[in-house]
């Protein structure tokens, strides 16, 4: 979830020496703590993590609001190697993620939501980002989609399963190396580092 903060914050923050980004997530911590002081909080790099008693989770990214020559967009802290701001442009990545959605007839949010139900249930204790899920479905996926019934012949069973699984191998040698990888729409590089092991779990998961 994007939490819009006023940008005279951004300000005050980006003029912090030594890790202002860290010293917002501590501090969106705090308010947040405030308000849910028996619940599990804890800031996590880029956002605040807030674990609730009945198992529902929200990931919080504090973000500023910005308008420039590259276009509209947010910037946000990374907390990670001595503090950093990275940007991003939610209404573009949603607009390509309908775009290819609607074009392969919902195949790519069913694919993305049945991965962080993997996630969820047998691999909660590994990093695995949601746009990471995301934006290597939309690239991989190809154009593969839904077909209905007289569009004509279904796939075998597990071959669209197997070509995510063969994009991450290739891309990874096989989870040796990070790959590169970008938001849809916004085009925004993001770090894989941390979800790249998560991420061949969970293929290998639906590739069985």
């Amino acid at each position: 979830m994007l939490v819009s903060l006023p940008r005279a914050e951004y300000e005050r923050y980006d003029a912090y020496r030594g890790n202002g980004q860290s010293r917002l997530l501590q501090a969106v911590k705090a308010a947040v703590s405030a308000i849910y002081p028996r619940t599990s909080i804890r800031a996590d790099g880029q956002v605040v993590v807030v674990d609730f008693s009945d198992g529902v989770k929200f990931e919080l990214l504090p973000a500023f609001a910005r308008s420039s020559w590259s276009g509209e967009g947010f910037d946000y802290p990374d907390s990670n190697m001595g503090g950093r701001w990275l940007s991003t442009n939610p209404r573009a990545e949603q607009a390509a993620m309908k775009e290819k959605n609607d074009a392969s007839n919902g195949l790519l949010l069913d694919t993305c939501k049945h991965m962080r139900k993997i996630h969820a249930e047998r691999f909660s204790s590994y990093k695995l980002s949601g746009i990471v899920i995301d934006s290597f479905v939309y690239h991989a996926m190809g154009d593969w989609r839904w077909i209905g019934e007289g569009d004509g012949p279904a796939a075998s069973p597990g071959a669209y399963e197997n070509v995510l699984l063969d994009a991450y191998n290739t891309r990874s040698a096989n989870g040796s190396f990070a790959f590169s990888l970008s938001s849809p729409g916004s085009n925004q590089p993001i770090d894989v580092s941390r979800s790249l092991e998560c991420l061949g779990k969970v293929l290998r998961v639906m590739a069985e």
